[in-house]
C-alpha cells in the first residue's frame, strides 16, 4: 500500500511539473522580451547590425534566451516520457508480488525494500541503489594462479570495463606467473583510469596451507579468507570475484549496494543455487554448516574496515578449526568456511538478490533469480564442465560469455570524461613521441607504427621448461600470424627443443588458436613452447616488434632466429647444442649460421642428411634460399663451400645479409621501424656486425623453406610506389642512426649500400 501511495504522489508531481514548468518559461520568456516597456522582436531581420536597436549586449541576451528556451523544452520532453512511462508501468505495481518467481528469502536485514527491489525488476526505480558518485574509484580484488585462470581474468575485465562507468582499482592476488602475464598485458592495454596492485599469493600459502581442501581450486582457493590482512589498512570495502565471472551491468550498481548494509552486515553474499548445503545430492552426504542453502563465495561484497575491528582473521580461524577435527577438509574451499562463520553469526551477511550471481552449476535454482534473460546482472560459471553446463538458457549465456571472449579490448581503452586519470609515465611518453611526428608525412603512418603499443598477452597456454643445466640449451624463436598456424605441429615434430612464438592475432583469432591448440595431439603434448599473443592494431604487421617479443621471453642461455615457414633438420636442437660448446658461444661474441634452402614443392620428402639434401639440390628438388628472387640475403653463407665443409668456417658480412643465427640471449633487439616486409632481418644483422659478432657457418646444419601463398605485406611492397620510398627512407635513417651510435666503423655500411 505504501508503494501504491508513493507512486501516485510521483505521478501527481510529475503532472504538475508538466503543466506548470512550460507555463513560468514562456511567462519568463515573454517578460525578458520586452525592453523599456516594448516589445523587443527576435525575428533574424530586427537583429542585423544594421538595426538601430541593435546592440552586442542585446544579441547576447537574445541568444541565452533562445538557448535557455531550447533547454526547457527538452526538459519537458523528458518529463513527458518519463510520466508516460510511469503511467504504462503503473498496473503492475499492483500484482508485482505475483509475477515473477524469485526467492523471497534474500535481502536479509533490508528485506522489505530488497524484495521490492526483486519484485519491480533489475531497472525499475522503485528498487534503485543509491547513486555511486561520477568518479568513485570501484575496487575489485581477485584471486589468480596459473596461466588458464589468467586468460579467465581477461574476459572478466573485459566485461567490467565494457559496462562501467567509473575508475577502476583491481587488486590482484596472484602467484609469479599470473603476475607476469597480467602486468605486461595490463602495462600494454593502457586503459584509462584503470589501477593494477599485485599481492604475492605464494606469500600467503602458510596463512591457509594448513587447511585440508579437496575442491580443484587448490590453496589459492582459500586466500580470499585472507583479504582483510592482505589488501591496504585503509582500503575500507572492496567486491571479491571469482575468475570465472562475467558481468551484464555496470559494476557501479553492485558497488552501491554497500549503502544497503545496516548494523553489523559486513559480508554482501547471494544464497547458493544448488542443494549442497541442504546435505541430500547423495547418501551419507554431508556438507560443512550453513544457514539454510548457504551462501556462493563467488560474488563478496567485503566490509573491510569493520571485518578488522570484528577480528574477522581469529574469527574465521578458530571456526574452520573446530569444524575441521569432525570435516577433516573443505570441498569448496573458502566457501565452506564463510558458510560455517555465518551460520555462527548470521548477523554478518547482506543477502544479494541472486541476480548478483546466477549460477550455472549442474541441478542450480539459477533459473529462478530471472524472468527474463534481460534482468541477469552477473553469470558465474561455478561447474567444472564450465561452457557444457546444462541450463536451458545456456546458450544465450554461452554467448555473452562469447562476446566478452572474442571483443577487441583495443576498443576499452575509451576515456572517462570528466574523471581526470593518474598520471603514466609511459602513456605520457607515447604522447610526446606521437607529438613529434608530423602528420603530413607521407611516411607517417609508418614511423607512427613504430611507437604503438601493442596489447600483448604472454604465455597464453601453459608452459613449463627447465633449461638443461649444462647451459647449452636453445630456444627457437619466431613469429606468425593466422595463416601459418598450419606449420606449428611440423615445428614441433622436427624441433624437441623449447620454443618462443609471437602470434600476431585478433581477439577472436586468439580464441580460433586456442581451439585450434587444444584439439591437437602433438601441440597439447608439448608443454615447451611459449604462445604469446600480441593483438593486431594498425595496419601494418610489426613483425620485428613480435620477434622481440618472442626473444624477450627464453628461459635458455641461447636463441636460434629462425622464421615459421621454416623446418630445421632433424636433430637441430642437439646438433646446436654441441656446436655452442665446440665454438665457445658463451665467452665470445658469433652468430652461428644455419644455412637455409627451400622448396617448391607442397608436399616434400624432407631430407635426413646432408648428403640426402644434397642430392636433392642436384636434382632440383630444393634450391639455396632465395636464389630466383634475392641472391644478396644468403650468398655470403658461400652454399659451394658448404657441400664440402666438415669443420665450422667464417664468412664475412656483406650488404643486404639475411641469414638465420643462432646467439646468445643477450643480442641486441630488432629494430621496430621496420614493419610489413622489407629489411627486417638486414637492419638486425648489419647491428651485429657493427657490434662486432663474428659470422659462423655450421657445416652440418641446415633449414628448409616451405612454400605458402604470398603475404599481405610483401604484395603491399610490389604494388605500392609510396611503400617501397618509404621503406627506402627508413632505410637511410637507419644507416645514418647506426654511423652516429658506432662511429666511422658503421661507414662501410653506407659505402655498402651505394655499391650494392
Amino acid at each position: 500500500m505504501l508503494g501504491i501511495c508513493r507512486g501516485r504522489r510521483k505521478f501527481l508531481a510529475a503532472s504538475v511539473t508538466v503543466l506548470f514548468v512550460p507555463a513560468i518559461t514562456w511567462i519568463y520568456l515573454f517578460a525578458g522580451s520586452f525592453e523599456d516597456g516594448k516589445p523587443v522582436s527576435l525575428s533574424p531581420v530586427e537583429s542585423q547590425p544594421h538595426s538601430p536597436r541593435y546592440t552586442a549586449s542585446s544579441q547576447r541576451e537574445r541568444e541565452s534566451l533562445e538557448v535557455r528556451m531550447r533547454e526547457v523544452e527538452e526538459e519537458n520532453r523528458a518529463l513527458r516520457k518519463q510520466l508516460s512511462l510511469a503511467q504504462s508501468r503503473s498496473p503492475s505495481h499492483h500484482h508485482g508480488n505475483h509475477s515473477k518467481t524469485y526467492s523471497m528469502e534474500e535481502g536479509t536485514g533490508d528485506s522489505e525494500s530488497l524484495r521490492a527491489g526483486i519484485v519491480a525488476g533489475n531497472s525499475s526505480e522503485c528498487g534503485q541503489q543509491p547513486a555511486v558518485e561520477k568518479c568513485e574509484t570501484i575496487h575489485v580484488a581477485i584471486v589468480c594462479a596459473g596461466y588458464n585462470a589468467s586468460r579467465d581474468v581477461v574476459t572478466l575485465v573485459k566485461s567490467v570495463l565494457f559496462h562501467r562507468r567509473n575508475p577502476l582499482h583491481f587488486h590482484l592476488i596472484a602467484d609469479a606467473i599470473a603476475k607476469q602475464i597480467l602486468a605486461t598485458l595490463f602495462q600494454t592495454w593502457m586503459v584509462p583510469a584503470v589501477r593494477i596492485d599485485f599481492y604475492d599469493a605464494d606469500e600467503l600459502k602458510s596463512e591457509v596451507s594448513w587447511i585440508p581442501n579437496k575442491h580443484y581450486s587448490g590453496i589459492y582457493g582459500l586466500m580470499k579468507l585472507v583479504l582483510t590482512k592482505t589488501l591496504p589498512s585503509n582500503l575500507e570495502r572492496v567486491i571479491v570475484l571469482d575468475t570465472d565471472i562475467t558481468f551484464a551491468t555496470d559494476i557501479a550498481e553492485l558497488w552501491a549496494v554497500f549503502h544497503k548494509f545496516k548494523g553489523q552486515q559486513v559480508l554482501g553474499l547471494v544464497e547458493n543455487q544448488s542443494d549442497w548445503y541442504l546435505g541430500n545430492l547423495w547418501k551419507n552426504h554431508r556438507p560443512w554448516p550453513a544457514l539454510g542453502r548457504g551462501y556462493n563465495t563467488g560474488v563478496i561484497l567485503l566490509l573491510l574496515d569493520k571485518l578488522r575491528k570484528m577480528k574477522w582473521e581469529q574469527m574465521w580461524r578458530l571456526t574452520a578449526e573446530r569444524e575441521l577435527m569432525s570435516m577433516l577438509s573443505t570441498s569448496l574451499a573458502d566457501q565452506d568456511i564463510f558458510n560455517a562463520v555465518i551460520k555462527q553469526n548470521p548477523f554478518l551477511v547482506y543477502q544479494l538478490p541472486c541476480f548478483w550471481n546466477v549460477q550455472l552449476s549442474d541441478h542450480t535454482r539459477s533459473e529462478q533469480c530471472y524472468r527474463d534473460v534481460s534482468d541477469l546482472k552477473v553469470i558465474h560459471w561455478n561447474s567444472p564442465k564450465k561452457l557444457r553446463v546444462k541450463n536451458k538458457h545456456v546458450e544465450f549465456f554461452r554467448n555473452l560469455y562469447l562476446t566478452f571472449l572474442e571483443y577487441d579490448g583495443n576498443l576499452l581503452r575509451r576515456e572517462l570524461f570528466g574523471c581526470p586519470s593518474e598520471t603514466d609515465v609511459n602513456s605520457e611518453n607515447l604522447q610526446k613521441q606521437l607529438s613529434e611526428l608530423d602528420e603530413d608525412d607521407l611516411c607517417y603512418e609508418f614511423r607512427r607504427e613504430r611507437f604503438t603499443v601493442h596489447r600483448t598477452h604472454l604465455y597464453f597456454l601453459h608452459y613449463e621448461y627447465e633449461p638443461a643445466s649444462d647451459n647449452t640449451d636453445v630456444t627457437l624463436v619466431a613469429q606468425l600470424s593466422m595463416d601459418r598456424l598450419q606449420m606449428l605441429e611440423a615445428i614441433c615434430k622436427h624441433w624437441e627443443g623449447p620454443i618462443s612464438l609471437a602470434l600476431y592475432l585478433s581477439d577472436a583469432e586468439a580464441q580460433q588458436f586456442l581451439r585450434y591448440a587444444q584439439g591437437s595431439e602433438v601441440l597439447m603434448s608439448r608443454h615447451n613452447v611459449g604462445y604469446h599473443i600480441v593483438y593486431k592494431e594498425g595496419q601494418f604487421y610489426p613483425v620485428n616488434l613480435l620477434r622481440n617479443v618472442a626473444m624477450k621471453h627464453i628461459s635458455t642461455p641461447y636463441m636460434f632466429l629462425s622464421d615459421i615457414d621454416f623446418l630445421p633438420m632433424y636433430g637441430l636442437y642437439e646438433y646446436l647444442r654441441k656446436s655452442v660448446i665446440q665454438l665457445d658461444l658463451a665467452n665470445t661474441k658469433k652468430a652461428l649460421i644455419v644455412p637455409a634452402f627451400e622448396t617448391l614443392r607442397y608436399r616434400l620428402s624432407f631430407p635426413k642428411s646432408k648428403a640426402e639434401l644434397l642430392s636433392m639440390l642436384d636434382m632440383g628438388t630444393l634450391f639455396t634460399f632465395r636464389y630466383h628472387v634475392w641472391t644478396k640475403g644468403h650468398a655470403p653463407t658461400n652454399f659451394a663451400k658448404w657441400r664440402t665443409a666438415t669443420t665450422p668456417y667464417r664468412v664475412e658480412w656483406e650488404a643486404d645479409f639475411e641469414p638465420y643465427v643462432v646467439v646468445r640471449k643477450d643480442c641486441p633487439e630488432y629494430d621496430r621501424r621496420f614493419v610489413g616486409f622489407g629489411w627486417n632481418k638486414v637492419a638486425h644483422i648489419m647491428e651485429l656486425d657493427a657490434q662486432e659478432y663474428e659470422f659462423t657457418v655450421l657445416p652440418n646444419a641446415y633449414m628448409i623453406h616451405m612454400p605458402h601463398a604470398p603475404s599481405f605485406d610483401i604484395t603491399k611492397f610490389r604494388s605500392n610506389k609510396q611503400y617501397r620510398i618509404c621503406l627506402k627512407t627508413l632505410k637511410e635513417e637507419f644507416q645514418q642512426d647506426m654511423s652516429r651510435h658506432y662511429g666511422f666503423a658503421a661507414l662501410k655500411y653506407l659505402t655498402a649500400e651505394n655499391n650494392s
